[in-house]
């Protein structure tokens, strides 16, 4: 009886396992995946018929050579420390590795090993599953490459950049013998090519300087490489040309001697540039201003240097274009003073931190106080004025001028309505001095608007005033802005007149209603009869264009008669009053008033 069911047992297992071996069979050799049976020393035992279609190789030149063969040799440890893995631990993983097809080309295959045990347990082959992902894994090094690379000239981008600065920085505090150098690039007079040629050819001029820069600074093969590829400190770590936006470029240099290497190399990418170029169709000349900054100045943070490298970059187109300039210690100071500056300013703005004084603008035919200009103060400490010379530049560059700009309209425009109503004479205007950052902005008409309608100043009675290299910077636009204010009722002053480039052509369309003469000329026109000249130039132009003239910087009666002789009608400056608080202005109209109500009487008492 037990030797019967024994053989019935022995029956049904046979078939049972024939059973699965015609599955196993039918799966593997339709299976679009690459199925594999290797032993416990990878020797192929069996692969599915996917392998001949994918990877070119027949049945017989795979099982005629090891497994690890065609594997990439770089991918073959991996494999090996995971193979040695399975077999001591018994359970399976997954990985990634480049296998070679017969034509020569590598593929990508994505594997997942399983463990089969024999009978006593223990693990005895492996089946392998390979998908191939070359595709996917070609789109996702695609999508990364793009994260990490400028779309236009292929170069690595502000992101990879200060990656690699990151990286550098970090090893320099671990290791005080090493150095490394940055260097900032910035082509001088791109915008004005871009503007006259056109956005096309910029951007072909863009890509050329990108191959120049990369041939003559040798960092082609690390300028393209993932980062996620480095691992250690190869040179190509240590070196890269990025393209930060527009026309600046920045470049990292790694283990450097000494300050003169970073040199030498800034020098060798300027002598690089301005060869010709040939773009659009013309023979193009370039140069580039270049700052460098070291990694022996003290920092906190790696982006530091970048910003130092970029100062160094404007001190040099400031010196004159085309120049490599350092950072040193002493711009490092005045980077540490700006910093502290434009924190104390953000705090004046939020906390109104500021003071209007107010200069009178006189009618020379009358003698008499026409209106103001508006002078802005920062109340830095209580017994620190602080002059507008002082602040403004800073709060240009970080944009706090505008917010500025519309608390000095606000406020001037508060103390002109209120001056009118206790004086109810001819209306007294004030003048408010427009920046380049405001003038620019998109809301400044409605931000004006809204100023003239909640303080119910008569808009006749604001005056503007912009500069005359705001004017002349982009005159269409200027042009179309003026328009704008004019439909408000205001008037429109040109600042500065004469020290500028103004084609006076361009000048006469814009809708302005007075010029103002620059004070370098007003106090030279008793002794210097070249700026007396200039002075009687401007106050014709202007009348010839039915403009008029306010003159600033008189200080003395003779200013005055010069002026009043070539029929300039306002003018404003220490000879009339210093610029004074509100309080002030008050009392000067107080002491007009009375002037005037004397005056009144003695004409009253000379007519009885």
């Amino acid at each position: 009886m037990f030797v019967i069911y024994h053989e019935q047992r022995v029956r049904w297992l046979k078939s049972h396992l024939t059973k699965r071996e015609e599955i196993f069979g039918l799966i593997s050799e339709n299976a679009a995946d690459m199925i594999a049976v290797v032993d416990m020393h990878g020797e192929r035992i069996y692969n599915s018929p996917a392998y001949e279609r994918i990877l070119g190789y027949s049945r017989e030149e795979l099982l005629a050579t090891p497994a690890i063969q065609q594997v990439h040799p770089d991918d073959r440890a991996k494999i090996i420390a995971a193979s040695e893995e399975s077999r001591r631990t018994g359970i399976g993983n997954r990985l990634q590795y480049r296998i070679r097809h017969k034509d020569g080309h590598w593929l990508v295959l994505e594997s997942t090993a399983s463990v089969i045990r024999n009978a006593a347990g223990e693990a005895d082959k492996f089946v392998i599953v390979n998908r191939d992902v070359t595709e996917r894994s070609r789109a996702e090094e695609k999508l990364e490459h793009n994260a990490l690379h400028d779309a236009l000239t292929d170069l690595p981008n502000r992101r990879l950049f200060l990656s690699r600065l990151q990286r550098a920085f970090e090893r320099s505090r671990k290791n005080s013998e090493y150095r490394f150098a940055v260097l900032f690039i910035d082509l001088d007079g791109f915008k004005v090519f871009n503007d006259t040629m056109g956005h096309g050819v910029g951007d072909e001029l863009i890509i050329e300087i990108g191959r120049r820069l990369a041939a003559c600074t040798r960092f082609e093969d690390s300028i393209a490489r993932p980062i996620a590829a480095a691992a250690g400190s190869s040179a190509g770590d240590e070196e890269i040309l990025a393209r930060m936006g527009g026309d600046e470029f920045t470049v990292l240099i790694g283990s450097l001697h000494k300050a003169s290497d970073a040199m030498q190399v800034a020098r060798r990418i300027q002598q690089t540039l301005s060869e010709p170029l040939w773009v659009g169709g013309r023979e193009v000349f370039t140069s580039a201003s270049i700052g460098i900054a070291l990694s022996t100045t003290p920092h906190e943070r790696a982006e530091d240097l970048l910003r130092d490298a970029d100062l160094a970059m404007y001190r040099a187109k400031a010196l004159g274009k085309a120049r490599c300039e350092f950072f040193d210690q002493q711009m490092h100071a005045e980077v540490s003073r700006q910093l502290d500056l434009e924190t104390d300013l953000r705090r004046a703005v939020e906390e109104e931190a500021f003071r209007l004084h107010y200069q009178p603008i006189v009618r020379l035919e009358t003698g008499k106080i026409a209106g103001f200009e508006s002078l802005v103060r920062w109340q830095r400490s209580k017994n620190d004025l602080v002059f507008p010379d002082g602040f403004i530049s800073a709060m240009e560059d970080t944009g706090l001028v505008v917010p500025l700009g519309e608390w000095v309209l606000l406020q001037a425009c508060r103390h002109a309505r209120s001056w009118q109503e206790r004086f109810p004479r001819s209306p007294l205007s004030v003048t408010v001095n427009i920046s380049p950052r405001q003038f620019a902005a998109t809301d400044l008409v409605h931000t004006i608007s809204s100023i003239l309608g909640e303080t119910g100043l008569d808009p006749a009675c604001l005056h503007l005033e912009i500069t005359e290299s705001v004017a002349m910077a982009d005159p269409k636009r200027t042009e179309a802005t003026l328009v704008q204010l004019k439909r408000l009722g205001l008037s429109i002053s040109i600042d500065d007149f004469g020290t500028g480039y103004s084609s006076l052509a361009r000048l006469r369309r814009f809708p302005v209603d007075a010029l103002k003469i620059d004070r370098s000329f007003v106090m030279n026109i008793d002794k210097d009869a070249g700026a007396r000249e200039i002075v009687r130039l401007i106050v014709e132009f202007a009348h010839a264009v039915n403009l008029k003239v306010i003159a600033e910087g008189v200080e003395t009666a003779v200013h005055k008669d010069h002026l009043s002789n070539l029929g300039c009608e306002f003018a404003q400056g220490y000879f009339f009053s210093r610029p004074v608080d509100s309080e002030g202005i008050e009392r000067l109209l107080i002491c007009e008033a009375q002037s005037d109500t004397q005056s009144a009487k003695v004409a009253v008492a000379s007519q009885r």
